[in-house]
C-alpha cells in the first residue's frame, strides 16, 4: 500500500494502481460503475500530448531567445516532458484503461477525469524514471502532467477530438448501409407492390420505389453527417479555466491548437472566442439533432420491414434473414430481432438527445458543469448509430428476400390497382370495379371481364409496371392515345 495527501487529508492506496487519491475521491463520491468511454479516454491521451508536444516547443523557444528561461517562469525538464509524452502517447493507444476508475456520470465539471488521466500519465511517467506510482517528487499529477491546462479546456477539447473520430467512423457506416439498400433497390426497381396509406391499401407501387425512400433518407444522413465534423471542430483548448488563458503562456495558445490538428489529423481549430467556446455547447446540440434525424429514419425503415415481414400481415411478401432463436419455449419461432435492436437504439438516442439539449442550457455564466454527461450522451449516440448501420447492412439488407411474384398477385387482386384505371375509365366506374373485385373477391381481370370497362389487352398494357411506375402520365402515352 502507499499513502497520498490532497489538500483534504491523506488516504490510503494499492501500490501498484496507476490512479491517485483524486481518482480514489471520486469513485467514492459518485458510487456506480457507468463506463467511461475508451474513445475519449484515449482522446484525452492525445490531447495531453499535444500539451506537453507544445510545451516542450516553449521552453526550447524561450531558451532560443532568451538564453535562458526567465526564472518568473515554472520550468519542467525535457526529461520529465519526454517521460509524459510517452505516458501520453500509451493513453492514446488505449493503454492503462483499466486504471481510469472515473464513473461517466459525476460532478465536478470534468475535473475527475482529468485528474484520473493525469494520475495515470504520471505514473506511468514516474515507472519510466525507474521509480514506483506515488513518486511524485518527480512527476507530479497537478505541477507536471496538468502544465498549461485546465479541466475546462482539456475535457471538452477531447471530447470534440473523440466525437469527430466516430463520427468519421459513422459517416463511412451510413454509406456502406446506404449502397446495401441501393443494390437491393436496384434489384427490385421495377418488381411491383401494393402500397399503403394508414395502414390500408392505396396505390400501385414498387419495392424499388419502397427501397428507394429509405436510400434517399440514409444519403440526406450522410450527407448531414458529413458536415458535423465542421460544427464542432473549433476547441477551447489553451483557454484555461473559463476561456481567458489565465496562467498559459501566450506561445501555447496560438501554438497548441495546430499541434493537436498535427497529432490526430482531425480538422480542429482554435476557437476566435475562448470564454464563448468554454461555456457554450450550442454546437453538440446541434450536431445530436443531426444523429436523432438518422435515428428517426432508420426507426421508420425498420419498423416498415418489421410490419411488413410480421404474421399479422397475412401473405409474406417479404422475409427478413433469420439471425437466431426466437424463443426459449417456442419451437421454430424466430423474431425480428434486428429491427428491434435498431428501434430501441434509436429511443436510447432521442433521450440522450433531451439529455444534451437540457444540460447544455444549463451551462451557468463563465461554464458548463455538466460536460461529463453531455459528452458521454453524444459518443453513446454516435456509437449506437454506427452499431445500427452496421446491424442492418450485414443481418438484414445483404440478405433480405423479397417475393415479387407474390406481391404482383396481391396487387392484381386489390381493388386499391382500380385507381391506376382512373385516368381511362373515371372514378365513378373505377369505383364500381373496386367494389365488385371486393365482393366477389375477383382480380382486376376477371372483374374488368365481367364489367367490359375495355379490352383485356389495353387493360394488361395500362397494368405493366413501366406504364404503372412512371411519374403521372402525358397525352402522348400509347395507353391514353389508343383510347376511344
Amino acid at each position: 500500500m502507499r499513502i497520498e495527501k490532497d489538500a483534504l487529508g491523506h488516504r490510503e492506496l494499492p501500490s501498484d494502481v496507476l490512479y491517485g487519491i483524486h481518482s480514489l475521491r471520486a469513485m467514492e463520491n459518485f458510487p456506480h460503475r457507468m463506463e467511461f468511454h475508451r474513445e475519449w479516454y484515449q482522446a484525452l491521451g492525445i490531447t495531453k500530448l499535444a500539451c506537453y508536444n507544445t510545451y516542450t516547443s516553449f521552453l526550447r523557444a524561450a531558451a532560443e531567445k532568451f538564453g535562458s528561461i526567465p526564472s518568473a517562469v515554472s520550468r519542467i525538464s525535457y526529461e520529465v516532458l519526454e517521460s509524459m509524452g510517452q505516458a501520453a502517447r500509451e493513453v492514446a493507444a488505449g493503454d492503462h484503461f483499466s486504471h481510469f476508475v472515473v464513473p461517466a456520470v459525476q460532478g465536478g465539471a470534468g475535473t475527475s477525469i482529468n485528474m484520473n488521466i493525469n494520475e495515470i500519465i504520471a505514473n506511468v511517467a514516474i515507472g519510466k524514471m525507474g521509480s514506483g506510482p506515488g513518486s511524485y517528487e518527480l512527476v507530479d499529477p497537478l505541477e507536471h502532467a496538468n502544465i498549461c491546462q485546465s479541466t475546462n479546456d482539456i475535457v471538452p477539447s477531447s471530447l470534440r477530438v473523440a466525437a469527430m473520430r466516430l463520427l468519421l467512423s459513422l459517416e463511412e457506416e451510413i454509406n456502406l448501409l446506404r449502397a446495401s439498400v441501393e443494390k437491393t433497390e436496384t434489384l427490385h426497381r421495377n418488381h411491383l407492390r401494393l402500397a399503403y396509406t394508414q395502414m390500408q391499401e392505396a396505390v400501385p407501387s414498387s419495392w424499388g420505389m419502397l427501397l428507394g425512400t429509405y436510400n434517399e433518407a440514409l444519403s440526406r444522413d450522410w450527407w448531414r453527417v458529413s458536415k458535423s465534423l465542421e460544427r464542432i471542430k473549433t476547441v477551447n483548448l489553451g483557454g484555461s479555466a473559463a476561456g481567458t488563458g489565465i496562467t498559459v503562456p501566450r506561445y501555447f495558445i496560438m501554438e497548441v491548437v495546430g499541434e493537436l490538428q498535427r497529432l490526430t489529423g482531425l480538422p480542429v481549430a482554435r476557437s476566435e472566442n475562448l470564454p464563448d467556446a468554454t461555456v457554450s455547447q450550442d454546437s453538440l446540440v446541434e450536431v445530436h439533432a443531426i444523429l436523432k434525424a438518422c435515428a428517426v429514419n432508420m426507426e421508420k425503415m425498420v419498423s416498415d420491414l418489421r410490419l411488413l415481414a410480421s404474421d399479422v400481415a397475412g401473405r409474406k411478401e417479404l422475409t427478413l434473414p433469420a439471425v437466431q432463436a426466437g424463443s426459449s419455449i417456442m419451437p421454430g419461432k424466430v423474431n425480428p430481432v434486428i429491427p428491434e435492436f435498431v428501434i430501441s437504439a434509436a429511443h436510447r438516442i432521442y433521450a440522450n438527445d433531451q439529455v444534451i439539449t437540457s444540460l447544455s442550457a444549463l451551462g451557468c455564466l463563465d461554464l458548463n458543469a455538466y460536460i461529463p454527461l453531455i459528452g458521454h450522451s453524444l459518443l453513446e449516440s454516435i456509437k449506437l448509430l454506427s452499431a445500427s448501420c452496421l446491424a442492418l447492412r450485414t443481418r438484414l439488407f445483404d440478405k433480405i428476400e423479397i417475393g415479387s411474384h407474390t406481391s404482383r398477385e396481391t396487387l392484381f387482386a386489390s381493388p386499391a390497382i382500380a385507381t391506376a384505371l382512373i385516368p381511362y375509365i373515371g372514378y365513378n366506374r373505377a369505383g364500381g370495379l373496386a367494389r365488385l373485385m371486393k365482393e366477389k373477391g375477383l382480380d382486376v381481370f376477371a372483374a374488368n371481364s365481367q364489367l367490359r370497362l375495355m379490352d383485356q389487352d389495353r387493360l394488361s398494357a395500362i397494368l405493366q409496371p413501366g406504364n404503372l411506375l412512371k411519374t403521372g402520365f402525358s397525352l402522348h402515352d400509347p395507353e391514353i392515345s389508343s383510347g376511344t
